[in-house]
This record gives structure tokens, sequence and C-alpha cells, in this order.
């Protein structure tokens, strides 16, 4: 059985060695790239909309259409989507191993491509971008399940919480370097390329140059990837996957004992045995839907509705700082001032409320647990929604933005502090190993069909309920204040739905899923992965 093979417990009990950091390190920046590259684009749209959509008779910017702005925004999250279903099961046919390399490369080529796109028009110019931002995000999607999968099985299960946290926790600092890159073209531009204002000077405000500040911001994201793409194809395949998929114990054993640096005795006839009997069973068989049906459920619906919230809070942090006027008109600004004064605030939210919040988890995660995280984050996520939602007249009054922009910060923390960080872990832990990836990958689609609908929902959703104050082309919507109430809605349920999402705090992977437990032994473990956390 699992438990009785010496390289699943040499792993399982194995002290906290360099190669866990290693595998944080590698791991992570791929995490590091796909933050960078999912969010900053939000930090060049408006100047795209200058740049591309400029009408001289207009009192203010151009901005894309909705249309586009929707395209370009969100077209990266179904190519995300898609890569997540079909990497994360191709990572369980293939090995995680093989497949790793490929979502990395394609990564590296679609960054540089991005910063490439080309056109003799405005819409050849964004249709050559969303194509290319679409296989972006295809690789990216790739990502998620094989990199929580990898660190997962090569984890020990006493700090196995942290170290998923920590390679999740890597978004963060990619968000906040997508910033930093940001403001110091934009700032570097201004300098060199000085322009008036919008009002002053409609068509002088936006300078040629300008062009190539938002192509160099995107193309930055290749250099992390490419960096750290020697070292993913020097990683050995997990022992749990050779071991319990490929079963091949005698490759485990010498694979685990270079990494642990002890002797592992193999054990084919015991992996044969375990492999035997736990195949018969598939992902869309009455067996996996009763063990693991609920959990998975509760996986893909937490997911879901974290990410509307998520992902349209960050996306369009600049309309919201705009509406409670952080930020200046944008007539007042020129084209690359915008931009920096964009960056300077996404930056500072990012690094005041994002990462603090991914590492408060990476730190109390094999404390506290991921059930009372992921409760606790939902719950406060929901408090401070409704606390900008509720007094957001007070809000959007002078000089009360600098409190709006605090509790805003505090539902970023409770997101990572919270199910930002569990739901991407959990699903990495519960299930077998030869569904693992599978799963995660259908866990993490679904949080994606959810930052979809944030992204293109919110767009609208956001927009003045007076028609003379939408943005140029849009439909009146239902307003900031509004769309925040239904995001703390999205909340509530995700709240009630973690309830079906087993604590695995402080258990072996075989444990949790039940790869060391005799068939009839099946129905007492259901009960025991329902009940309560500690």
């Amino acid at each position: 059985m699992a438990r009785e093979l010496k390289v699943l417990n040499a792993l399982d009990a194995a002290k906290t060695q360099w190669y866990h950091f290693t595998t944080i390190v590698i791991a992570g920046m791929g995490f590091f790239t796909d933050a960078y590259d999912l969010f900053s684009i939000s930090l060049v749209t408006k100047l795209l909309g200058r740049i591309y959509y400029f009408d001289p008779s207009s009192r203010t910017p151009g901005t894309l259409p909705p249309n586009v702005s929707a395209a370009v925004n969100g077209v990266a999250f179904c190519g995300t989507l898609a890569g997540q279903l079909f990497f994360g099961w191709l990572g369980d046919k293939m090995g995680r191993k093989k497949v790793y390399g490929m979502t990395l490369m394609l990564m590296v080529i679609c960054c540089i491509a991005s910063g490439l796109s080309f056109g003799s028009r405005p819409t050849g110019v964004m249709a050559t971008l969303c194509f290319f931002r679409f296989w972006l995000g295809f690789g990216i999607g790739g990502d998620y399940p094989l990199s929580a999968t990898i660190m997962s099985e090569y984890a020990n299960k006493r700090t196995r919480g942290a170290f998923i946290a920590a390679v999740f926790a890597m978004q963060g600092f990619g968000n906040l370097t997508g910033g930093i890159v940001a403001i110091i073209i934009s700032a570097a531009f201004k300098a060199r390329f000085d322009a008036p204002a919008y009002k002053d000077d409609p068509a002088g405000s936006t300078v040629p140059q300008a062009d190539y500040a938002w192509r160099i911001v995107l193309m930055f994201g290749a250099i992390p990837a490419l960096l750290t793409y020697y070292w993913r194809m020097k990683m050995p395949e997990t022992a749990r996957y050779t071991a319990l998929v490929a079963k091949n114990a005698k490759q485990a054993a010498s694979d685990m004992t270079q990494v642990l640096n002890v002797e592992i005795v193999e054990e084919p006839e015991q992996t044969e045995e375990l492999a035997a009997r736990h195949e018969q069973f598939g992902l869309f068989s009455r067996q996996f839907a009763k063990r693991h049906g609920l959990h998975l459920l509760g996986t893909t619906v937490c997911w879901f509705l974290l990410d509307i919230a998520f992902y349209s809070q960050n996306l369009f942090q600049k309309d919201i700082y705009t509406a409670v006027n952080w930020l200046p008109k944008a007539e007042t600004m020129n084209a690359l001032e915008e931009m920096f004064r964009i960056s300077r605030a996404q930056t500072l939210v990012a690094l005041c409320g994002t990462i603090p919040g991914y590492w408060f988890t990476v730190f109390f995660i094999d404390i506290i647990g991921r059930f009372v995280i992921q409760l606790g984050g939902f719950f406060f996520m929901t408090a401070f929604m409704l606390g900008l939602a509720i007094p957001y007249h007070h809000w959007t009054t002078p000089g009360h933005h600098i409190g709006f922009i605090v509790m805003y910060g505090f539902t970023f923390f409770f997101a990572n502090f919270g199910p930002n960080s569990t739901t991407f872990i959990v699903p990495a832990e519960i299930f077998p190993a030869r569904l693992r990836s599978t799963c995660h990958g259908i866990s993490a689609a679904a949080g994606k069909a959810g930052a979809i609908i944030g992204s293109f929902g919110f767009l609208y959703a956001a927009q003045s309920t007076d028609p003379k104050k939408t943005d140029a082309g849009y439909p009146p919507g239902i307003g900031v204040r509004n769309s925040l109430f239904v995001l703390a809605g999205c909340n509530v349920v995700g709240f009630f739905f973690t309830f079906l999402v087993p604590e695995s705090k402080g258990k072996s992977l075989e444990e949790l899923s039940g790869e060391n437990e005799d068939d009839e032994a099946e129905t007492s473990a259901t009960a025991e992965y329902r009940a309560a956390p500690a």
C-alpha cells in the first residue's frame, strides 16, 4: 500500500531541504511570469486607446471601443481556460515534467510576439495582439495544474501547504514587477519625450514614441520565463507520478535518492499492486463521484466565484481609482503621464495589499489550515466590499479617497490571505495521482471562467447609470457601487461552498486521495474527508 512505499514515505517525512526551495523558485517563476503577463495589460490599455483610437474632435482622450477593450482584457483568460484543461489532462497522461517545458516556451514566444503586434490599421494591431495573447494565456493555463501538482508531489506533508502557497505567492511579485517596469518605462519616455496635457494639445499629448512603451512592457514578461527554462528541464519527474501512474518503482526510487540524498529501496511489487487496485475508476465513474464528486464541486465553484471578484477588481483598478478621484481626469494628463500614474497606483496596492496577503498564507496555512483561511477570506472580502459599497458616495467625495484605497487594499489582502491562495492549493492535494493534474486543471478552468465573466462583465456593469457619464461607446451600466454589491454576493456564496472542501493540513496525499486504503475502507474514508477541520 502507498503508506508502505518507502519513496513516498521519504518524501512525506523529509526535512525541508535545498531542493524544496529550488522547486519553489523554478515553479514560482512560472507564476511570476503568469501574473506579470495577465495583469500588465491593464497598465497599458488607456495608452492603447490614446494611440490607436484618437478622435481630434473629442474633448477627452481616445479609449478602446467596448468590444476591443473586452477582447484585449479578456482574451488571455480564454486561452488560460483552454490551457488549464488541456495541459492538466496532458500532465496526467504524459507526466508532469514532459509537459512543463512546453508551457514555458509557449509563454516566452507569445510574450515577445505580443509586443511585436503589427497592422496597418488599429483593428489589425488589436487583432494581432489578441491572437498572441490568447496563445500566451494557453501556455499560462498549463502552468497552473502542473506547478501546483509538481510542488505538492515534491513536498513533505508537514509544510506542503506553505510550499505550494509560496509558488503561488510569486504572482504577487509578478504583479508588483509589472507595475514597477511600467513606472520605469513611462517615466523614462516621459522625461525624454515631454508632451502637453490633452486639454492643451490633443494631438501632441501622445508622442509617437509612446507606441514603443507598451510593447516593451509586454515583452519584458519573456525574460523571467526564459531564465528558468533550463532548470525546468533538469527537474526529475515526481516520484508519485513515476511510482503510482507510470508504475516504475525503480526510477522513482532512483530519482528521489538523488533529490533527498538518501538511499531508497525500490518496491516494484507493492507499487504495481497499488496501481492495479486503484486504476479501475476514472474521472467520470461512479466511484470518483462518490469519493471526490463533492470535493470537485467545492473546488470548482469556490474558484469560479472568487475569480469573478478578484479579476474584475484587478483588471479595472484604474477605472475605480478614477471614479474616486485618486487619479486626475484623463484630459489633464498626457498619455505617458496617465500610464505612469495608473502604474504607480496599482504598484502601491500590490505592495501594501496583494503581496502581504500571499505571504500571510505561506506563514499560517500549515498552522491554522486551508479551511479556516478560505472561510475567513470570503467573510472579510464580503465585509470590506460592503464597507466600500454601502457608503460609496462618501468615499467619492473630496478628502475621503485615501480611506477608499485602504479599504480596497484590504479586499486584496483577504483575497490572497484567503481563497485566492487556498483554491489553488487544495485541488493539488485531495485527488488521486493519476487524476490530480486533470482535476486541478478543471478547478482552475472554472476559476478562469469566473475571471472571464469578471473581466468582460465588470467592464460594462461598472459604467455609470447616467448615459451622459459613461465611457465612449458603452451603454449605461449599474455603476461601481452596485457592481461591488454583486461581487460581495459572489463572496457570500463562495463562503458556503467552502464547506464542501476537505481540510488537508498535515495529511499525506495518499491519505487524502484514498490511495493507501483498501477498497472496503472507502466508505469510511469518505466520511473522514467530510469531517470538520480541527
